[in-house]
C-alpha cells in the first residue's frame, strides 16, 4: 500500500533543531509567570506573561551562532501583538480586551509563519495548534538532554526549579503562620497558598506548553504561501466591464442623492422623505453597511475575472474598480453620517459605536484597495492585516465604554434625556463620566458598577487603570442616593 503523506507535509520546513538553553529558560519563566499571575484576572499579567514567551520564539528562530535578525515584517506583527496587551492593563470593558487579545494571538501566529499571502494570513493561526504535542516533545528532549549533566545549563536549570519551589512551598507557610507577613507578600506577590495549588499547577503547564508551541513554530514554521489560489478565467473586456459600469452609474445615482438630501439639513429629509430626522438615519445604515461589504467582495471577484491580455486592460480595471472604490467611500461617509444623527437622538451604545468602527475599517481598506491599483498589490493582505490590528488597538485605547458615557452624559446635559438602564451596564471605564451627572443619576447609574467591581481590590497585576480609576472615584464619592430615588428620575428612552 503507498504510504500517507502527513498533512501539512508540503508545508514544512526542515525539523527543527535542538532547543537552545535560552528557550527553555524563557519558556520556563513564561510557565513560573503565567502560574503566579493569571489566577486573579487578566490585566498587565498578560503582558508580562507575553514577553517571555515571545523571547523563546525570538531565541528558537535563531539557530545556534547565527547572528540573523528577524524580517521587518516580523519584527513589526510581534511588536503589534504585545502592543496589543496593553488593552486589557488600560480597560475594565471585556469586550474590547476580548478583541485586542484574539487580535494579539493572530499576529503573533503571524510574526511566527511570516506569512504574506491572503491564505497565509488566515491559516496562520492554525500552526500554533499543530506545534502543541510537536513542541512538548521537543522540549521534553531537549530537557532530558540537559537533565543529566553535570555542567552547562543542566545544574543551573535544575537549581531555578529547586530555589522556585521552595520559594512557593515556604512562602505558603509563612504567609499562613503570620497574618502581617502575608499582608507584606500579597501587596508583591500573588496568592501562593495551598489551597490553590492544582489550578496553579494547570496554569504553569498550559502557560509551558504554549510557550513551548511558539519556541517550535518559531523553529520550523508552517510555510502558508505555499498554499497558491489559481486566478479565475480572464473574461472578455464587454463581459467584465458591463456590469460594473452599470453599477457604478447606479452608485453615482445613489451618492447624488445622499448629497443633495443627507448632507441639506434637517428640512431638507423631512421635505423630501416625510420621515423624522431619526427615523430616517436609523432607516438606511443598516443596508449602507451590507452595501460596503458586497462591494467589497465584488470587488474580489471582480480582480479574479478580470481581463489580462495587455495595458489596455489594465487602464480598464483600474478605471471601472477605481471609480467604483471612490463612489463606495461616499457610501460609507453617508453611513457614518447616518448613525451620527441616529445617535443624536437616541444616544451611544455599543452596537453602535462598534459598527461604525467596522464600516470605517472597511473605508480604509478601501482606500488600500485603491493604492494597491496603482502601486501594485504585493503588500496588500499585510496592509490589511495591519490596519484590522491597528484599528482593534485604537479601538480599545480610546475606552469605547467612556467614549459611550461621554456621549451620553454630554446629550443629558443638553437635553435632559439619559438611560439609566443602560448607563448601569457600562463597565469601571464609563465611571469618571458618569461622575459629571447630578444627583440622584449619578449614584444611579454608577452603584450598579461600584456593587460589580466589590469592595475588594484585586492584585496590581489584575487589576485595569480603568478599575482603579473607577475605584478612587467611587471611595472618594460613594453613591449616597437612595434606590427609590432611581425608579423616580429614570429617563424612558426607547432604543430602537
Amino acid at each position: 500500500m503507498p504510504a500517507t503523506t502527513p498533512i501539512f507535509a508540503d508545508l514544512r520546513t526542515d525539523p527543527p533543531g535542538p532547543v537552545r538553553t535560552a528557550t527553555l529558560f524563557s519558556v520556563l519563566a513564561a510557565a513560573v509567570l503565567s502560574m503566579l499571575l493569571f489566577g486573579d484576572g487578566l490585566a498587565i499579567n498578560l503582558l508580562i506573561v507575553a514577553v517571555p514567551a515571545a523571547l523563546a520564539a525570538y531565541f528558537a528562530s535563531r539557530p545556534a551562532g547565527s547572528r540573523s535578525r528577524p524580517g521587518a515584517w516580523s519584527l513589526t506583527w510581534g511588536v503589534g501583538g504585545l502592543a496589543l496587551l496593553i488593552v486589557p492593563a488600560l480597560r475594565d470593558a471585556g469586550w474590547p480586551s476580548f478583541l485586542a487579545i484574539v487580535s494579539s494571538a493572530a499576529l503573533g501566529s503571524l510574526a511566527l509563519h511570516g506569512c504574506r499571502t491572503w491564505l497565509g494570513i488566515v491559516l496562520s493561526p492554525i500552526g500554533l495548534f499543530d506545534a502543541v504535542w510537536k513542541g512538548i516533545v521537543w522540549g521534553w528532549r531537549g530537557l532530558r538532554e540537559r537533565g543529566g549533566s553535570a555542567r552547562g545549563a543542566g545544574p543551573a536549570m535544575r537549581a531555578v526549579a529547586m530555589a522556585a519551589a521552595l520559594l512557593l512551598v515556604f512562602g505558603a507557610l509563612f504567609a499562613g503562620a503570620d497574618a502581617a507577613f502575608a499582608d507584606l507578600l500579597g501587596d508583591l506577590i500573588p496568592d501562593t497558598s495551598l489551597a490553590g495549588a492544582p489550578v496553579r499547577l494547570l496554569l504553569l503547564v498550559v502557560g509551558a506548553v504554549g510557550a513551548l508551541a511558539a519556541a517550535h513554530v518559531a523553529a520550523s514554521p508552517l510555510r502558508w504561501d505555499r498554499l497558491v489560489v489559481e486566478p479565475g478565467r480572464a473574461r472578455g473586456r464587454m463581459e467584465w466591464a458591463l456590469p460594473l459600469i452599470v453599477l457604478n452609474v447606479l452608485f453615482a445615482a445613489f451618492n447624488a442623492v445622499q448629497l443633495a438630501v443627507l448632507f441639506g439639513g434637517y428640512d431638507t429629509v423631512l421635505d423630501r422623505t416625510g420621515l423624522s430626522y431619526s427615523a430616517y438615519a436609523r432607516q438606511g445604515f443598516w443596508q449602507l453597511l451590507l452595501a460596503t461589504l458586497l462591494t467589497l467582495l465584488v470587488i474580489v471577484f471582480a480582480l479574479r475575472w478580470a481581463p489580462r491580455d495587455g495595458a489596455k486592460d489594465r487602464s480598464l480595471v483600474r478605471a471601472v474598480l477605481g471609480t467604483l472604490c471612490a463612489l463606495t467611500l461616499v457610501v460609507v461617509a453617508s453611513a457614518v453620517r447616518r448613525m451620527d444623527m441616529y445617535v443624536e437622538a437616541y444616544g451611544l451604545t455599543r452596537l453602535r459605536i462598534s459598527v461604525v468602527a467596522v464600516e470605517l475599517w472597511l473605508g480604509v481598506i478601501i482606500l488600500l484597495i485603491m493604492a494597491a491599483g496603482i502601486w501594485g498589490a504585493r503588500w496588500l493582505p499585510r496592509a490589511v492585516a495591519a490596519s484590522a490590528a491597528a484599528g482593534v488597538l485604537a479601538f480599545g485605547l480610546m475606552s469605547p465604554d467612556a467614549v459611550i458615557a461621554e456621549r451620553n452624559v454630554h446629550r443629558y446635559e443638553n437635553t435632559g434625556k439619559l438611560d439609566l438602564d443602560y448607563a448601569r451596564q457600562l463597565s469601571a471605564d464609563a465611571v469618571p463620566a458618569l461622575d459629571r451627572l447630578p444627583e440622584p443619576q449619578r449614584s444611579c447609574a454608577i452603584r450598579p458598577i461600584a456593587d460589580d467591581l466589590g469592595w475588594q481590590r484585586g492584585p496590581w497585576y489584575a487589576m485595569s487603570l480603568g478599575e482603579s480609576r473607577a475605584r478612587r472615584i467611587i471611595e472618594e464619592r460613594p453613591p449616597s442616593a437612595p434606590w427609590g430615588a432611581c425608579g423616580e428620575e429614570r429617563a424612558a428612552v426607547s432604543y430602537r
